[in-house]
């Protein structure tokens, strides 16, 4: 086994047999060479996508310009930094911002349409002194675009409209709309990315790389440990002594042996790291009926809380022992456990390219292609019918919501069986109020019903769970939670100008809706609960029972 990895297993021969498939196949050499084959017969949505595999280089040489922007930004005596973006385009950045103690601008990041959230992004920043980094690969992301109308606007009161658009960034492909949107509203800078990376797979591109420049991260230092794990999992390199092919392996083949909840525990100055894998592993695979489900913020109990479809892996740092007892329990009741050691938060750089490298090979053990995205569609979709619902009537469609009663939920969740996953999902604000009390609904249902859960908030989720949610083996019981906004935010209908059609909090609903009715469309377990006003109080009666 690589020395990169650690795993626990008194005996894994089909792990061995899948590091004996890759050489046998040349399957390493073939993903270096951007054969789609590796996946599919079919080259859409593969060849197009490999650009992450040699991204390195070409960013080690534009970090002078990055580098060049923060000294400006600094010298102007700008402070923040907030990052309007989904998905791929905001998680990198939010590790950046949570993890690296910088001496750049403040990072904070907006991927909520929450009109609540919202205000309280703008209502913590100085406009004057904050920079917008609008990142969207399309250029459409209506979430992004929507962030984008509301604050030039915004900035356009305190500074003028001459200057606003010195307060904004774009980093987006060529060609997109957001190009456009760029120079017509005279922006700072774009960033134009390697169009040939998809955006989960994007993290040691512009999208990453900007905002971790601009908060002062050494962004050289960082490439350096990516690219010495890049060599680690070269072609040349045999399977066996291959970090990611390992790392690959394993999570691929312990997922077709029925292991397809993958849970993660981490140091705590590198707690952040697992929300960017969970997007990663969960849209990559969740696809075709197959999918690993990453499990992330749930803290560890003891052999009885699990059943046999688990794997452990624990990220930390030097000589943290912080989980070492517990996963050592788990080790002796028979649990894959990981053992994944870093010596300082620059080997993240590391880590993203071996889980993503990772996340490839183990694609080809599961025989699905990692880096489409078929079922993420089917609730934008639904979004715009009810979004154009509302348009027509001015009413959105009603949901088949019901109330927070503690019986109606554990009637729903009385039907999970082993091997089932419970996911939260809440179309509120996220505030740490609400995000303790739906952690500890999440830890009673994980005691009482002995399957993994998962929890994340809308529509943020929709970009990086929402894949694997509509396309896995339909082992989800979903828990949707919505909550009414007593002041609602307007969406300017274009930046610069102040009529708007409709406002955020209609926005978060379609989105609720359409998510719920893309899961009761593809055949999964949902129930809609709506929280009325007080999400916290509402939850905490829940858990009353």
């Amino acid at each position: 086994m690589n020395k990169e990895i650690t795993l626990q297993l008194t005996s894994h021969p089909a792990i061995d047999a899948g590091l004996a498939d890759l050489n046998k196949n040349s399957v390493i050499p073939r993903i270096w060479d951007y054969d789609h084959t590796v996946w599919k017969p079919d080259p859409t949505e593969i060849t197009n996508r490999l650009g992450w595999l040699h991204i390195i280089d070409s960013m080690q040489r534009e970090s002078s310009r990055m580098s060049a922007l923060a000294n400006d930004l600094q010298q102007e005596d700008f402070t923040d930094i907030l990052l309007l973006g989904m998905g791929g385009s905001s998680l990198a950045p939010e590790v950046f911002g949570h993890t690296f103690e910088t001496t750049g601008l403040n990072i904070s990041v907006l991927d909520s349409t929450d009109p609540g959230a919202v205000q309280a992004a703008q209502n913590k920043l100085d406009l004057t002194k904050t920079v917008f980094i609008v990142a969207t690969k399309s250029g459409g992301t209506t979430e992004t675009l929507s962030f984008f109308n509301y604050f030039y606007n915004q900035v356009v009161k305190v500074v003028g409209k001459t200057k606003a658009g010195e307060h904004f960034v774009a980093i987006t492909d060529p060609g997109s709309k957001l190009v456009e949107l760029g120079e017509h509203y005279k922006f700072r800078e774009i960033f134009l990315n390697n169009p040939n990376i998809g955006g989960r797979y994007s993290a040691l591109s512009f999208f990453g790389l900007v905002p971790a420049a601009l908060a002062g991260v050494d962004v050289p230092k960082l490439l350096q440990r990516a690219q010495a794990m890049a060599e680690k999992c070269g072609p040349q390199i045999a399977a066996g002594e291959n970090p990611g092919a390992v790392l690959g392996t394993i999570l691929g083949q312990l997922a077709k042996a029925g292991r397809d909840k993958v849970t993660f525990v981490s140091s705590s100055n590198v707690a952040d790291f697992p929300n960017w894998v969970e997007q990663l592993i969960a849209e990559s695979t969740g696809k075709e009926g197959k999918g690993i489900l990453p499990v992330v913020g749930e803290p560890l109990s003891g052999p009885d809380a699990y059943g046999d479809d688990r794997v452990f892996v624990n990220l930390k740092i030097g000589e943290d022992t912080t989980h070492d007892a517990k996963l050592k329990t788990l080790e002796d009741a028979g649990h894959p456990v990981l053992q994944i050691e870093l010596d300082d938060v620059y080997d993240l750089g590391g880590q993203f390219f071996i889980w993503e490298f990772a996340t490839a090979v183990a694609s080809y053990f599961l025989k699905i292609n990692p880096f489409d995205q078929p079922n993420v569609e089917s609730a934008k979709v639904l979004a715009r019918q009810m979004v154009a619902t509302y348009s027509e009537t001015g009413t959105l469609p009603k949901g088949e919501d019901v109330d927070p009663s503690p019986r109606a939920l554990a009637d729903f969740l009385d039907s999970s069986k082993p091997g089932d996953y419970i996911a939260f999902q809440a179309y509120v604000q996220p505030t740490p109020e609400v995000e303790a009390a739906l952690q500890a609904l999440r830890l009673e249902a994980r005691e009482r019903y002995k399957v993994a859960t998962t929890f994340g908030f809308g529509p943020r989720f929709l970009h990086s769970t929402g894949q694997l949610h509509k396309g896995d083996a339909g082992k989800g019981l979903f828990v949707q939670f919505t909550s009414q906004t007593s002041q609602d935010v307007d969406i300017p209908n274009e930046a610069g100008n102040p009529e708007s059609s409709m406002t955020f909090g209609t926005l978060k609903m379609s989105q609720a809706l359409g998510d719920a009715q893309a899961l009761r469309d593809a055949g999964r377990r949902v129930i809609s609960i709506a929280l009325g006003e007080n999400p916290e109080k509402s939850i905490q009666q829940m858990r009353k029972q």
